[in-house]
Formats: C-alpha cells, structure tokens, sequence
C-alpha cells in the first residue's frame, strides 16, 4: 500500500479512538464569534433622513476586529454604480427569503443582489434621453418598495423583492422635463416628517460644463397618494410645474443654481424642516432666485409665497458663481449641541471654496427669514486639508463623553473635528486630527470610521485617525461611497464591480474543559 494511504487509513482509525478516549470532555473556543444581534435595514445613503453617515446598529464589526476583514466577493454590474447601496433583510423573493443589497446604475438600471452570495437576483433598466445618472436608490418605509432614478428622468417604484414595477397613481414619477440637460446626481430620500407622512425626496441640476438651459429645483413626492410639490431654485414663484426648454412654456429664462450635493435634502425632525443647497446662478431675491444658497422648506416641499421658508446666502455670492465655486457642491450637514449651546440646531456648509460655515438651522442668516446676505454662526473657517468639498461629512457622537464629531473628506484627504462651546455658548469646530488619505463621503459605524477611495477601502479610529484596516482590491471610484450592514461592508467601484467585505477571525483553537 501507498505510504499517503497508509497514513489516511491510520487517522480513519485513530481519531474515533481518540475521541472515545474523552467522552466526558466539553469543548470550547478560544475566540468568541462576534454576536449578530438584531438585523437592521440600511434604507437610503450615508443610513438616515439626516444622511449623517453614523451607524449605531451594527454590532458584529468593531474596532477590535475590524482587522479581520476580507473580501467576500466582486460582483459583476451590467454597468458602473456611482453612489452607495441600500440594503435590505429578509426579503421573500422567488429564490426564498433572501437579504438583498440594491444599487442603481449610471445607465438607469436598478439591481438587487443576494447581499451574502453577490448574485442578481433581478434588475430592472429605465432607459431614456438623459445620458447617465449617479444617483442611490431609497427604500419604502414600509420595507415593501424600492425606488431609483432613470435616465427617462423619472423616479421608478419596484417591488422589492420581484423587481415588478408599481405604475398608476402617478407612479413612475416625473422629476424632470429636460432629462438631456437636467442631470438627476443627488441620491434618493426619504424622510417622515412630524405629521407622519412620509416623502421622497430628487434634485435635478445640470451635466459637467455647466452648460444648456437647466434650473436646479426638488421634487417632493408624498408616498401616500403619490402627489407632487416642486420647488424651483430659479423662478421659484412658479412652483409644482416642471420647466421645459425656453421659449415653450413653462420656462425660466435664468439658468443654473443646480442642486446637486450628494445627499440631495436633508431632514432635521427638530426643526421639521428639509434643507438644501444650490449651486452656481444667479441670487437675487427679488426676482426669486436662489443660486449658491441654502435653503429651507416644509417638509412637503412648499415655501412661503413662492420663496423658500428660510434662506442662507455668503456675502460673496457673486464672487463664487462667477468663479465657478459652487456653494453646493455639499449639503448641509446637521450637528447634534450640547445643553450649553445658544444655538439649538446647528448645519455645517462647505463648498468648492473650501470653507466651512456654522449655520443656525432656527434663523439661517441671522435675520429672521429668507432673502438675506451673510449670518454665519462665527467665522468661516477653512478646510483643514485645504481643496474643494464634493462630498458628503458624516457626523458622530461619542458614545464615551456625547460629543459631536464631524468628518471632512475630499480630494486632498481627511479630516476630524469636534464640536465645542465656549463661555459664551458659542459652538465652533477644533481640528482634532488630519490625514493625506483622499477619498468620498466617509460613515462611522459602531465606533469606526469607513472611507472609500480609489483602489483602497480603510477603516480607521474616528478619535485619531489611525489606521485599523485596508484593502486594495477594489478598482477605481468616483462618487462611489461605503455602507455596514449586519458585518458585512459594501463599496462599488468604477469598473462595474460591488465588493462585499466580511469578518474572517483567526481559526478556532479547542482547548478540552475539566471533565463532568
């Protein structure tokens, strides 16, 4: 007999000795596994209505073994997706229940993916006159529809778990008239306000080159009944129409002030407000035009009169659309305060011209209501790592003392800050930690901070910056930025690829306990 056979037929015999020889011995590891604790939903970008980035569901993954990560799988996408995925658990599909992670493509498709094997398990395409869109989807509140931007230049509501699309009642909805022109960028939101009724939120702005006759505006679909309200960032006495290209009618003869920042809106249930920021155009309140503004509304989408609820303009309006320093190239970011705090609620705004603003959420300028020039809640300051902010912050409170921490990611790197209050009560930002690492808009889930960026995924510690973990797998990324869910992490990236990332702990030791 073969020696290899030999030794096979020796352990065949040895190891029902062996274990015959300890009959009263218990067995246990000598690392624990990670507990899963209860499954979460991750429905809309960066996790929440705020779009604050700050996952405290998440219990499997932490900082003591976020180490361990390893890539799960590269799925391949019938074509790039440019934002983040939404994710789903315990979805009846024709395949049994399934998690399923979700991803809009920028050729209008909508996929969704087995979340733990990486196969499709339906798409659906939205072709249409727009050339490309890099917007994330949203899911339905109600956890039974999935809603994504297509090229037609209309929102789309799938069932989540067959892809079998929802028409009539005003389904798909119509977000643009000029999709050629008029770029859907900003992913889907969803938010419900304090009424209880619960609305969609899709910005349009305009294609690379700034060029053709687009106008920045939002449309707020109420999930209810599927009905409209449509605010236009230029012209914004016309409201609830749609503009269509000048000279037909309706149309606006001002141009530009897209919304276009990745989040779109955001909601702060404090003030039951939604709030966005436009880019370059023109800001003449007189006229109603809001170019390189942010902006409050109700949140059903109407003003006042045909101006927004509130307003914030930087004096040096006219300098920034002249030099093509879009004020909204981010949204506002919303900062929790401390009890010693004179301003209640307060937003962070950057831009293209690499300043951060404290705003005051209650009274955006300072002077009690829309239309206004300057107001800032003390001096701007300037990005620690200097550059143009085109993504989204993520915002973090401390579990260990309540601060509030935000980060700052762009083309140049990433950088933290906190939150603090003087004597006076007056709430400005301290720079705690800096690092050259580029990348897009960051998370911070169960006390680590995640960041995406070309050919690299890392994971750091949100209180110094260091390094916990990387992976350099992934191809290159755009606009594309991470989510957590339930241990696992996801990213997309430009060569149409979704990476998952899960916990791969050191092999489990078995050591014998003390016989019964």
């Amino acid at each position: 007999m073969h020696k290899s056979l030999r030794a096979t037929h020796f352990l065949f015999a040895i190891i029902p000795a062996l274990l015959l020889a300890f009959p009263l011995y218990a067995f246990r590891p000598a690392l624990d596994v990670p507990e899963a604790g209860t499954p979460y939903d991750w429905v809309q970008f960066n996790g929440d209505a705020q779009h604050s980035g700050n996952n405290t569901q998440e219990k499997m993954v932490t900082p003591a073994n976020v180490g361990h990560l390893q890539r799960l799988y590269g799925a391949a996408l019938s074509s790039p997706a440019d934002g983040a995925p939404v994710y789903l658990h315990d979805v009846s599909t024709a395949s049994g229940i399934k998690d399923l992670v979700f991803v809009t493509t920028t050729a209008g498709q909508i996929i969704a993916l087995d979340a733990h094997a990486g196969s499709v398990i339906w798409s659906r395409e939205h072709p249409g006159g727009s050339p490309f869109t890099t917007s994330s989807p949203a899911i339905d509140p109600n956890r039974l529809y999935v809603y994504t931007y297509g090229l037609d230049g209309a929102v789309h509501k799938h069932q989540a778990g067959t892809g079998n699309e929802v028409t009539g009642g005003g389904w798909p909805e119509v977000a643009t008239l000029k999709g050629a022109v008029e770029k859907g960028s900003s992913v889907l939101s969803i938010a419900t306000s304090r009424s209880g009724a619960s609305f969609l939120y899709v910005t349009n702005g305009g294609y690379p080159g700034d060029a053709g006759d687009y106008q920045g505006h939002v449309t707020v679909i109420n999930l209810a009944d599927g009905t409209q309200h449509i605010f236009n960032a230029l012209c914004s006495n016309r409201t609830d129409v749609h503009f269509v290209p000048a000279p037909a009618a309706p149309s606006c003869s001002t141009v530009q002030a897209a919304i276009w920042a990745r989040v779109g809106v955001v909601y702060d249930v404090d003030t039951d407000r939604i709030y966005m920021a436009t880019g370059n155009g023109i800001f003449d309140p007189a006229h109603y035009n809001w170019g390189d503004s942010v902006f409050a509304l109700n949140p059903n989408g109407t003003g006042v009169n045909g101006r927004p609820v509130d307003s914030y303009t930087p004096a040096n309006h006219q300098y920034l659309d002249q030099a093509d320093l879009d004020l909204g190239s981010t949204a506002p970011a919303i900062l929790p305060t401390p009890p010693n705090s004179t301003v209640r609620h307060l937003g962070l705004q950057s831009g293209k011209d690499a300043q951060l603003r404290l705003l005051n959420l209650d009274n955006l300028s300072g002077q009690g209501g829309p239309g206004h020039t300057g107001g800032e809640v003390g001096p701007a300051i300037g990005v620690p790592q200097g550059g143009e902010v085109l993504t989204a912050p993520a915002v973090w409170i401390n579990p260990t003392d309540g601060s509030t921490w935000v980060f700052v990611a762009n083309g140049n790197g990433i950088a933290a800050l906190q939150l603090v209050v003087d004597a006076r009560g007056t709430p400005s930002l301290q720079l705690r930690w800096q690092q050259p690492s580029a990348g897009t808009s960051p998370i911070v889930v169960n006390g680590v901070l995640y960041q995406g960026h070309s050919y690299a995924i890392q994971a750091r510690d949100p209180l110094s910056g260091r390094l916990l973990w990387q992976n350099s797998t992934i191809g290159p990324i755009h606009w594309s930025s991470p989510i957590v869910a339930n241990g696992v992490l996801y990213v997309a990236d430009k060569n149409g690829k979704l990476f998952a990332f899960g916990l791969s702990l050191p092999l489990k030791v078995y050591v014998p306990l003390v016989a019964r």
